[in-house]
């Protein structure tokens, strides 16, 4: 793959990086990428959802009218699913399970085409390191502006190249995330605009997924 730029937090090219074929330049698998975002909202969705049946809702327990004579339908309780106020049929309970799986394999490509798709967008930005002497916002805000990101603005990290100083920076920002190298994963790749890596995160995904 062609040389991009490794950058400092002012913008200004440092060095180059060569990207791994093997990772940055698969032909991406729109299948397997769809199957890992649907397996991510699954799987981080809270099963809180709960109605009332017929047996737990309070009152009902009077027949509202006698059985026969009023020229209308017999009705046993208030609390019948037909009725105002009665309880729900075949509602969420609050113990439904939702979770999916997807192989390792398919995960891994559907990883590796997210990444190539970013790579041939040229929304990935290399950056040397992201540290910062005293944590300040207004810092990270200068720098997103020197990377040039736009919107959506996902970083990703190793432990070597960013301090604590640098992610309470970037805490208080609006549509932006930080990850590490082993937090990183399709959804979050997907929904971002803009890619900034660390060149050891970047070594050590390619490791990882090479």
């Amino acid at each position: 793959m062609k040389a991009i730029d490794v950058l400092n937090l002012s913008g200004s090219k440092v060095e180059e990086y060569t990207l791994s074929k093997k990772v940055f330049g698969v032909e991406p698998n729109e299948a397997v990428v769809y199957d890992a975002v649907q397996v991510y909202l699954s799987n981080t969705r809270q099963a809180t959802a709960k109605t009332k049946k017929r047996d737990e809702v309070s009152g009902g327990g009077r027949k509202p009218w006698r059985q026969k004579g009023t020229g209308r339908a017999r009705q046993g309780s208030t609390r019948s699913p037909q009725w105002r106020g009665g309880g729900v049929v075949f509602g969420p309970t609050g113990e439904e399970n939702y979770k999916i799986k997807q192989n390792k394999k398919e995960y891994r490509l559907a990883l590796k085409s997210a990444l190539s798709a970013k790579a041939k967008s040229k929304s990935i930005i290399l950056v040397d390191e992201i540290k910062y002497e005293a944590a300040k916002t207004k810092a990270a805000v200068e720098m997103l502006s020197n990377l040039k990101t736009t919107n959506k603005t996902l970083f990703v990290v190793s432990e070597n190249s960013v301090n604590y100083e640098a992610l309470m920076s970037v805490a208080n920002l609006q549509n932006v995330m930080v990850l590490f190298t082993d937090e990183i994963n399709v959804y979050d790749v997907v929904n971002s605009d803009s890619i900034v890596m660390t060149v050891d995160a970047v070594k050590t995904i390619e490791e990882v997924l090479a």
